[in-house]
């Protein structure tokens, strides 16, 4: 079986979200578990940051140009190996030597360059998938590109896709006047991509494409939903017999407390002196008074939709009213990073707020906190409450998407579940929540048993990596 990962992003190269996690780790572990008869191969932009990182490992392999409407442009291929997985790379440095990997004004016509060079590459690498793997609406344009433009090339026409939504909210909307100019559709293509009055290639590539994945079972049913949809609810309902859940893992090699050199201490289940010494150094960090309170973190992008609504209503009446002291990591909409620097200022040693991306210092706060807070309004998958369970850290969710998938509620009669959750988008419910976390805490023995429920859980990619290969071999025999 022969199968080409199509992604904008993947660690540890280039890295904005849960894509890149799923781009770095799915592919080797679906390698790993299919044994030597699968070829599995991921495809890339080649980013600036990634020149500069990776230069020496990468291998050039040769050049080519893509045609994209009247455009003739350059295109350089690399390729890099790991875990078995070889990446290639798309050089272009006019679409890729950018300061960041979107928000440009030209993203459109960026990744429909890449998708047309993905085909190209096939040709030029004679590498012609079983499956393609396309991810989100930066990848969209190679599906669309495979199934209007491509298929009735022999070479082309057996290719099956499968297209991973990971998060809907994300499109890829243009105006109909760079329909032709910029991704070189015909009017014929027009009712493939045409949504709300624009072009919308995620909605081309939920068309185009065989087979349809989210990022858990419960993301799957609830896109089902129009206040889940994102406005796409009726193009997801009439495709529905194409979708699927499969829950996304996460890398439990470099997260892990018993190698991790990013932490202070290592430490396992069996051994946990070294969460008190992660616990002691990040208490420095964020200068808090006492180390003998629990410490309730967040690392996520400070967004509504996270749930930082609720946490701002309610979070100044837990710190008042409790034994507890929380810390922030991430950046995002102004209106909280106001609320939260005035909330530290307010309780100095008691909160402390950070605002940065910092993946190191993200670690020493899933291993140093107690409680991990994930109150999102929805949440296709999400990777932080696993990597907090992986470092002992109790999450506390709400019940949607991926965390209803891997969250089960602590019950206090058997000792059973893997954290805390609540079901209503409602601020109170979830401080009711928070202070059940809170109080067990300082009931040594049950809160013991329960870190070690949260970190017996396997969150690695073997059993989601099974499930993708059982969907390859159902879409290979469409």
């Amino acid at each position: 079986m022969k199968i080409l990962f199509v992604a904008s992003e993947a660690l540890p190269f280039a890295s904005t979200g849960g894509l890149a996690d799923v781009a770095g780790s799915l592919p080797g572990a679906v390698k790993k578990a299919a044994g030597k008869g699968w070829d599995v191969r991921v495809v890339l932009p080649l980013y600036a940051g990634i020149k500069e990182n990776y230069g020496d490992g990468l291998k050039f392999i040769t050049d080519t140009r893509v045609q994209l409407s009247w455009r003739n442009q350059y295109c350089g291929i690399f390729s890099y190996e790991k875990d078995g997985v070889t990446y290639y790379f798309i050089d272009n440095e006019y679409y890729f030597k950018r300061g960041s990997l979107y928000g440009s004004y030209d993203d459109g016509e960026r990744f429909a360059y890449f998708g047309k060079a993905v085909m190209e590459l096939m040709r030029v690498m004679d590498f012609y998938p079983d499956i393609m793997h396309a991810n989100d609406w930066q990848s969209a344009p190679a599906v669309i590109y495979l199934k209007r433009k491509f298929a009735h090339l022999d070479e082309y026409n057996k290719i099956r896709v499968l297209f991973t939504i990971h998060n809907i909210a994300y499109q890829g909307k243009y105006g109909f006047e760079i329909l032709g100019d910029v991704f070189e559709l015909g009017f014929w293509d027009r009712d493939v991509v045409e949504y709300d009055g624009c072009i919308n290639l995620l909605k081309g590539a939920i068309c185009c494409s065989d087979k349809i994945s989210t990022v858990s079972l419960k993301y799957s049913q609830e896109l089902m939903d129009d206040y889940f949809a994102s406005g796409l609810g009726p193009i997801l309902r009439e495709n529905a017999w194409k979708m699927t859940g499969i829950t996304n893992g996460i890398d439990v090699d470099y997260y892990n407390p018993k190698t991790d050199t990013e932490i202070a201490k290592n430490f396992t289940s069996s051994k946990m002196a070294g969460k008190e010494a992660c616990k002691k150094e990040l208490c420095e960090i964020c200068g808090f008074y006492s180390a003998d309170m629990p410490i309730i973190s967040m690392v996520s992008r400070l967004a509504a939709h996270k749930g930082f609504d609720l946490v701002s209503r309610v979070l100044e009446e837990i710190i008042c009213t409790s034994d507890v002291n929380f810390v922030l990591l991430g950046t995002g909409e102004k209106e909280f990073e106001d609320y939260f620097c005035g909330l530290a200022a307010r309780h100095p040693g008691r909160v402390s707020v950070i605002l940065k991306y910092d993946k190191a210092l993200s670690k020493k706060i899933y291993a140093g906190s107690d409680i991990f807070l994930m109150p999102s309004q929805s949440e296709p998958c999400g990777l932080s409450q696993m990597i907090a369970s992986r470092y002992g850290t109790v999450p506390v969710v709400r019940e949607t998407g991926g965390l209803f998938d891997t969250i089960r509620a602590y019950n206090k009669f058997d000792g059973t579940g893997n954290g805390f959750s609540f079901a209503n988008y409602n601020a109170h419910e979830m401080m009711g929540v928070i202070k059940d976390a809170i109080g067990l805490y300082y009931d040594k023995t049950a809160w013991k048993a329960l870190v070690k429920n949260v970190m017996a859980v396997d969150f690695s990619w073997k059993a989601s990596a099974e499930r993708y290969i059982d969907l390859y071999n159902e879409i290979a025999n469409y």
